[in-house]
Parts: structure tokens; sequence; C-alpha cells
């Protein structure tokens, strides 16, 4: 239980915070307003002046995800100005470290994002994902590391194969491998058929 007084401006990233881990414990179902605001101790309207209803909390989380996911990614991709295989590298263990450590919290925002009628914000964050990994791979094809093609779809296949692996990870179905070896063989694998034939 989160403790302490609350002043204007900070209610709200404390109801994110604790709904974040009441997702992690108990699922999307185990969250409610009024749950929220008995955990952290403040009248049952409180969280009202943030969230107007559960909905609303959800596409909030949901944004917060998205938002820590691209700063990672864009921290990843811009971490140096190495090699692209290095950094699209690192950008593959940041996408299956937060997909491992909020597993909870990346399949609300995946499902936030496919919803039918998901918020302009959560549509751009949910593509600037994405994105960060394309103009890496444009880069790429501008330095000759990365083959040609659309610099997106290119980017859909590096997802895939990160994403698949975080969710074996999370199903405990690597058998023995351990996250760490499983991660750099695909990796591994992923970058060599990104480099242009031949």
């Amino acid at each position: 239980m989160v403790e302490g007084p609350y002043h204007h401006g900070n209610l709200r990233a404390a109801l994110l915070e604790r709904a974040e881990a009441v997702l992690t414990a108990s699922g999307a179902e185990g969250l409610s307003l009024r749950g929220l605001a008995r955990d952290l101790g403040v009248s049952h309207g409180a969280p009202a002046r943030h969230f107007r209803d559960r909905q609303a909390l959800l596409d909030a989380l949901a944004v917060s995800g998205f938002t820590t996911l691209n700063d990672r990614l864009r921290a990843a991709a811009d971490a140096s100005t190495g090699p692209v295989g290095a950094r699209l590298a690192g950008l593959g263990r940041t996408y299956v470290d937060f997909a491992v450590g909020h597993t909870a919290l990346l399949e609300l925002m995946f499902t936030a994002k496919h919803a039918d009628d998901p918020s302009a914000e959560l549509r751009e964050l949910g593509h600037e994902s994405l994105l960060i990994v394309a103009r890496l791979m444009t880069e790429g094809q501008r330095t000759g590391a990365v083959r040609p093609g659309d610099p997106d779809r290119l980017a859909q296949v590096a997802f895939s194969t990160v994403h698949g692996l975080a969710t074996l990870a999370v199903a405990s179905l690597l058998d023995d491998t351990p996250l760490p070896e499983a991660t750099e063989l695909a990796l591994d694998v992923l970058l060599s058929g990104l480099r242009p034939a031949g």
C-alpha cells in the first residue's frame, strides 16, 4: 500500500503505479477505481478527478506503458553511434526485458491498441514503437548493413521474433535454455537474416 499525503498532481501517478501492481497480481478484472482508492487511502471519489471510469484508467495505463516502452526503445536506438546491428540487438534486448518484466501491462497495451475505437494518442504511441525500429532499419539500409525492403515490414519481422521469444519465456516454454542465451541466439539469427545477401 502506498502511504503518505497526496499533493496536487501526484495522485494520478500513484493511481497508475498501483493499478499496474494490481494488474500484474490480479489481471484487469481485479482493477477498480474504488479498490485503488482504498489501497491508496483516499476517498472513493478521488480517482474520478483523474479517470472518469475504469476504462479511462485502463486506457491511461496502456498509454503510460507505451510511453515507457518507447522511451526505452528510443534510448536503445540512440545509445551510441555504433554499428546498426549492435543497436538493433540492443532494441531486441530492451523489448524482451520489458515484455517479460511487464507481461500483464503489455497484454493490456496491445488489447487497448487494437480495441474498436482506440484514442488517437494510443494509436500514435503504439505505432511509434514500430517506427523507432523502422527508422533504424532505414539507417541500416543506407549504410549497407540491412537488406533492401520495406523498413516497416522488416521492423514487424524483428518485433515478431522478440515478442515470440518473450511469449515463450513467460509461458516457461524455453525448457532448460536460459532467457539471456535464447535472446542472444534469436538476435543472432534475426540479424543474420537482416544482412544483405552475399
